[in-house]
């Protein structure tokens, strides 16, 4: 059975496509299969790390919520770019992008689309590509979308950084996934500035906010360089950032 996984945070810029970009390769590099869903359908923008220009896809989640394809066509296998020397025996990457043409994300807002689609989707393309794990890059903030992501997952990593604006938000987000039932709740703190004390800083959010805190992810200088124009985890595996996020990886694992 596939173990699905969303990655939310309440407000943007938080580095949540980043993380799950980089959980996506460590999960693949174990061996196993794993689907990535670009659900932020009116800012989409993880196809960018695995190098894929999305104008360039045959179709996108968008062609499957208009009728256009079925949902496992628009799937794209990413494996061989994100791991060039090639893959573990077993471990893939299928990433279903969102489209970046302007008319297709003026329809979403004009129109918006049948949320009960992305159910069947999901479930449908965890089936027809044997998935091992469907993570699931969420659109900000709370809405239909975000909401069906929480209520089917089996993991919620809630990203936030250290700010008040995101202690809140995050409160928000944590107490709706509680009430869904999500059956695990962890927390990643991102853009850590070196300096803080980052057992000190876990301790606080986990009893501010009565959860585990599953990393703290420090403001890594080699990401911000690379600018989303790749996967560090691929590139600088013994990276301060890629060492603090794989026990998030074992967490979800287990």
């Amino acid at each position: 059975m596939t173990h699905i996984v969303s990655t939310h945070s309440y407000r943007g810029g938080t580095g949540k496509s980043t993380i799950t970009a980089n959980i996506a390769y460590l999960l693949a590099l174990q061996g196993l299969r794993v689907g990535v869903v670009d659900t932020d359908i009116l800012s989409p923008g993880i196809h960018v790390l695995f190098g894929l220009d999305a104008d360039s896809a045959r179709f996108t989640l968008n062609d499957y919520l208009w009728g256009r394809c079925a949902i496992e066509e628009a799937a794209i296998d990413v494996t061989d770019s994100a791991f060039p020397d090639g893959a573990p025996d077993g471990g893939s990457i299928h990433l279903l992008p969102s489209s970046m043409q302007a008319g297709e994300i003026a329809r979403v807002l004009k129109e918006g689309f049948e949320v009960d689609l992305l159910n069947e989707g999901f479930h449908a393309l965890c089936e027809r590509l044997a998935l091992d794990y469907l993570l699931i890059d969420t659109h900000p903030g709370v809405n239909e979308e975000t909401l069906l992501s929480i209520a089917i997952s089996d993991t919620l990593l809630l990203v936030l950084r250290p700010d008040h604006q995101d202690y809140q938000g995050t409160a928000v987000t944590l107490e709706l996934a509680r009430r869904l039932d999500v059956p695990q709740l962890l927390l990643v703190v991102n853009k850590a500035l070196k300096a803080f004390d980052t057992r000190q800083l876990a301790d606080q959010i986990c009893t501010a906010f009565r959860s585990p805190v599953a990393a703290v992810l420090p403001l890594n200088e080699d990401l911000v360089r690379l600018g989303s124009s790749g996967i560090l985890s691929a590139l600088a595996p013994e990276s301060d950032y890629v060492v603090a996020l794989r026990p998030v990886v074992d967490m979800v694992r287990n």
